[in-house]
């Protein structure tokens, strides 16, 4: 009889406060989630891993990594913003990838911010955590759960056919001076709308203000594209009713970042019309698919992007927990 071998030792594993690293002990994984976001979402992650190397140089990212014999596996961080808490990435190598290391990590950074004093909510949408219906989240009785799908467009055969606009209105190509008023469509777009629920930005012009800051400046949702970017304003008031903005996230690859309409010209065609030119650009400019998300709930918005296209390549979850 073959003797029975002894069971394998378990990986000896801590969290270790982010500041304790440098970006060079980070370097392998995040070598490893630029290479899954380029597979599995046609996404140049490369910028956003940057700006983490950057700051683990400097000692000021606020987070946590997971630790295995010696190795880091897993690694996630947070910013905090007035009164809300933002975990900006969670990402545990595919290799040792499971619920139990991602909850370790989820709750290595829900903690700190929990006993934060003026932290009343956290928020996060992060692509590259497990999904699943039933999944165990650290500290559920503060959570709520929003199903958000990731959903992609094959530029090289969409159609992008002109639908009848029923309302007078013009278009034109995104300037930096659109901002302030883009600013009070948003918050009026999103007065009540479930979206408000998932990021707090839309419920006010002051948040409206940093959500547009952040997209135009920063690489969180790509490179903004200038080019690609719209506005719709009503013919006899111009006023404007509505934005598409755009951005590139891999050489060949767009995003639409964010597409909203004022209350009163929703159901006119504005905002395929503004969709449709987004989608037009970015196939001239070279783009061989586009991606955007949008939250499961809002079936008028799914319907829009699965008439012109769109296919649903992921399904993630946006937490929030708030009342800790």
């Amino acid at each position: 009889m073959a003797a029975r071998l002894p069971p394998a030792p378990a990986p000896s594993s801590e969290i270790v406060d982010l500041r304790r690293l440098s970006a060079r002990d980070l370097e392998p994984l995040l070598a490893e989630e630029i290479s899954v976001w380029r597979a599995e979402l046609e996404w140049d992650f490369e910028k956003s891993a940057e700006l983490v190397r950057r700051f683990m140089d400097l000692r000021a990212l606020n987070g946590s990594a997971l630790v295995e014999d010696g190795a880091v596996t897993g690694y996630a961080y947070f910013v905090l913003e007035e009164s809300k808490g933002l975990i900006g990435d969670l990402f545990v190598s595919r290799a040792v990838s499971t619920p139990q290391r991602e909850n370790q990590l989820l709750d290595s950074v829900l903690r700190p911010m929990m006993a934060t004093r003026q932290i009343s909510r956290i928020e996060c949408q992060l692509m590259m955590l497990r999904a699943g219906a039933g999944r165990e989240t650290p500290h559920p009785e503060y959570l709520s759960v929003f199903e958000r799908n990731f959903m992609r467009l094959d530029l090289t055969r969409a159609a992008l056919a002109e639908g009848r606009v029923r309302r007078p209105v013009y278009l034109e190509r995104w300037s930096d001076h659109f901002q302030e008023p883009a600013v009070h469509l948003i918050a009026a777009a999103y007065t009540g709308h479930i979206d408000g629920q998932i990021n707090d930005q839309y419920r006010s012009a002051l948040g409206a203000r940093r959500f547009l800051y952040n997209i135009v400046r920063y690489p969180g949702c790509g490179v903004f594209y200038h080019p690609a970017s719209y506005a719709a304003f009503d013919a006899a008031s111009e006023r404007m009713c509505g934005i598409s903005l755009a951005s590139i996230v891999a050489p060949n690859c767009g995003h639409v970042t964010q597409i909203c309409v004022s209350p009163e010209v929703r159901g006119t065609g504005i905002g395929h019309e503004l969709l449709r030119q987004s989608l037009l650009t970015l196939r001239a400019a070279g783009c061989v698919s586009a991606s955007l998300t949008v939250t499961a709930a809002n079936q008028e918005a799914v319907t829009l992007y699965e008439r012109v296209g769109f296919e649903t390549l992921r399904r993630f979850a946006a937490l929030v927990w708030e009342g800790f």
